[in-house]
């Protein structure tokens, strides 16, 4: 029997102010007075609280836009699939920021333990999956709410670079290594700042990226942080900016050494992105 649970964990709320300030830099593209306005104010306020910074620029994002981000993501990449279809049967498993599920029925063998920080994403995973050995929970990369050494594997695909300054990012993978076994692995995915793809190249490691939300996914009902939204008419759609800090080549290995606990057992460069896979020391 199949219990679908989705957890409201009070430990989602446990994250500090006491950061570091870490300013971002502008976009390579052309950016009009009103935007070196914006990324002013946005700078100060990441300065000032990460974890509010993170609350306006990427969970709100995702809340709002999650049925067009899913409509949008189909298969799993071939390499996050082979990771999984790689671990033994009955693993236990942790997908944190798990979107809309995409991962969680590649491997039927695997018990599948998913989070994402957004309550509309989780839903669609939930729906996506349909059943079958997996539990959904509302989480923050920053509080699992799973035991110490618990998980067999963990996949944090595109999640780490959405946390706003160093230190943070460094808890989100000290985190992930928290709830592994010894021996355990995770795979790490983070957008790389030398993609040069659809969206071309960056000046900076810390970005503002939009996300056009499509008129037709456009929710009637207000949600939190629905102001921020700009209207494009030329584009029939509504545009939101979620923060992205891009990795540079090492950096995820650099900050795997500096979280401890751990060793890299393999890096390399992904769908635009730099990916490792850290295993646990005994």
């Amino acid at each position: 029997k199949v219990l679908w649970v989705i957890i409201f964990c009070s430990r989602v709320l446990e994250t500090s102010s006491r950061f570091s300030a870490h300013a971002f830099g502008t976009s390579s593209c052309k950016m009009s007075a009103k935007d070196d306005d914006l990324a002013q104010v946005t700078m100060q306020a990441a300065q000032q609280d990460p974890a509010q910074f993170e609350q306006q620029y990427v969970h709100q994002v995702y809340d709002i836009i999650a049925p067009h981000f899913s409509h949008t993501r189909h298969s799993p990449w071939p390499k996050v699939a082979e990771f999984l279809m790689s671990l033994e049967p009955g693993s236990l498993v942790a997908d944190v920021g798990c979107g809309n599920g995409k991962y969680l029925n590649v491997n039927p063998s695997l018990f599948m333990f998913a989070s994402d920080r957004s309550a509309p994403l989780a839903s669609l995973a939930v729906e996506r999956v349909g059943g079958g050995g997996i539990e959904m929970c509302v989480a923050d990369n920053l509080a699992l709410p799973y035991r110490d050494g618990s998980m067999d594997a963990v996949i944090s695909i595109a999640v780490l670079h959405h946390l706003a300054s160093p230190e943070r990012r460094l808890a989100g993978l000290r985190e992930l290594i928290r709830v592994l076994r010894p021996r355990g692995k995770a795979l790490v995915y983070v957008w790389a700042i030398e993609q040069e793809g659809r969206r071309g190249r960056f000046s900076s490691q810390d970005q503002l990226i939009p996300w056009h939300l499509s008129n037709k996914f456009r929710g009637g009902t207000a949600q939190p942080g629905q102001e921020q939204g700009v209207e494009v008419p030329e584009k029939h759609a509504v545009e939101y900016k979620r923060f992205y800090h891009l990795f540079a080549q090492g950096e995820l290995e650099e900050l795997a050494r500096t979280a401890g606990g751990c060793r890299v057992a393999a890096s390399y460069y992904d769908h635009e992105n730099w990916c490792a896979v850290v295993e646990r020391d005994d």
